[in-house]
């Protein structure tokens, strides 16, 4: 016989918007059940942001030795180049994955929230109907929060299949590709596809715009690009990739000339939808905005207690844009006032060198904006680890200095976004990076040059 359960609460997707929703949830004392028909943590942890990261880090450290082995470097030699067993590699990679999975799943027991593993569909808004291993489950509940998260976007005339692959695929292959070749360089795609020349892939990138990684300014591209054009990356611009031809992917360059390439895989990182089918959306009488649940400023969808967050609601599709928005919903059903208007949402590319952009650009500030930016170069910490490619660029307003954006590129500079995110959350001015004393030798002193300079005062330059 079905089971039925009721709960204030019922969270749909155990991803990170879902998951940290249902945590907060139970520790504010709320019934809470969450269903997720994959594993817990979704994309960030099981296929995307963690191991990705993973092959990242292994990635770079081969890199380091097979240079080393190839041309002795700082007095430090290697007899022989290194072995690759990337099946080796992707089971370390999932260790780490299964890891913080079994960790999710053990705070939602603290929280005590109970987990439903299974594929739901509502047949209303507040009804959904779950088919689990032990049989069909019907979950009513008071309050609804949506976050089913999304998916890779899928050309229609290059379908995922046999050689055509996205990045889930990409990180579990059991066998290193001879030939990668990458369509779309936003940074998924380029994030990827560096990481396999790494690893000792021949890598070709196609972009249908004329740069790189297109949401980001040039300057900031720029360190990327060259990295790039050094490792023999082979990049088309303004190019669109048509379809297969037997084996090869044709594609049209920026003269219009068509031409047929051979690649073992071929990687389509063109971007992401929201997930919106499959799961009943269409019973629910919530309203979309575009291809996206539409929202307000408190994630409340146009249903009474039913709630969207994460990828589902818009742009930026982001980890921590997804789980502060959990946090805040759940602390809205329990009655607290609370809305998502962030000063700045932090996004990082883990390319080589790696970009973190938080706030407004130089373009976006406009012309009463003030710009100042610090080479690593000039920086004894990047100098010692032979990173002193790129900068941080600090952007503020004129007249009174409050700082509108700041932005980084250089080898680990992903570590400098919270105090980025920090400094705009707080409204701090020039004055209050110049007069922060920060420890010597790191990065982050950077920002602070950055900070003295927009002054006039640079000390180290």
């Amino acid at each position: 016989m079905p089971e039925t359960v009721h709960a204030k609460v019922l969270v749909l997707g155990g991803g990170p918007g879902g998951y940290v929703c249902a945590i907060r949830c139970g520790q504010l004392g709320l019934d809470t059940v969450l269903v997720e028909a994959d594993r817990l943590g979704g994309t960030c942890l099981i296929r995307g942001c963690i191991p990705s990261k993973a092959i990242i880090q292994r990635a770079g450290q081969f890199e380091q030795m097979a240079a080393i082995a190839a041309k002795p470097a700082a007095g430090i030699s290697l007899a022989a180049s290194p072995a690759l067993d990337l099946g080796g590699l992707v089971a370390w990679k999932d260790g780490i994955v299964n890891r913080l999975n079994s960790g999710v799943a053990a705070l939602l027991k603290k929280a005590r929230v109970r987990v439903i593993a299974g594929w739901g569909s509502f047949s209303d808004a507040k009804t959904l109907h779950v088919d689990t291993k032990e049989g069909p489950v019907t979950i009513h509940a008071e309050h609804v929060v949506l976050a089913t998260g999304s998916k890779p976007i899928e050309l229609g005339f290059l379908p995922f299949g046999n050689k055509v692959i996205s990045s889930s695929e990409a990180l579990d292959l059991q066998q290193l590709p001879a030939h990668l070749l990458v369509v779309g360089a936003g940074y998924i795609g380029l994030e990827l596809g560096i990481a396999f020349r790494k690893l000792g892939s021949r890598v070709t990138v196609i972009e249908a715009q004329d740069q790189i990684l297109p949401l980001y300014d040039r300057e900031l591209v720029s360190p990327v690009a060259k990295w790039l054009k050094s490792h023999d990356v082979t990049v088309h611009l303004s190019a669109r990739a048509k379809g297969l031809a037997g084996e090869d992917l044709v594609i049209e360059t920026s003269d219009k000339t068509e031409i047929a390439i051979a690649a073992d895989r071929i990687l389509v990182t063109v971007g992401r939808q929201p997930n919106t089918s499959g799961w009943g959306l269409e019973n629910m009488a919530v309203d979309l905005s575009g291809r996206f649940v539409k929202v307000d400023a408190r994630g409340a969808t146009s249903m009474k207690n039913v709630w969207a967050i994460g990828d589902l609601v818009g742009e930026p599709m982001l980890e921590h844009k997804a789980a502060a928005q959990g946090e805040m919903v759940a602390e809205i059903i329990a009655g607290r006032k609370r809305s998502f208007e962030p000063a700045a949402i932090p996004a990082v590319c883990f390319t080589d060198p790696e970009i973190v952009s938080c706030g407004l650009s130089p373009a976006e500030a406009g012309s009463d904006a003030l710009v100042a930016q610090f080479p690593f170069v000039a920086n004894g910490r990047a100098l010692s680890m032979d990173a002193g490619e790129g900068f941080v660029r600090v952007v503020a307003r004129k007249d009174n200095h409050r700082i509108l954006g700041i932005q980084a590129v250089g080898e680990h500079v992903s570590e400098l976004s919270g105090e980025f995110s920090h400094a705009l959350a707080m409204g701090a001015v020039l004055e209050d990076i110049a007069g922060t004393i920060h420890a010597h030798p790191t990065l982050s002193e950077a920002l602070h040059e950055a900070s003295l300079r927009g002054l006039g005062h640079a000390i180290h330059i």
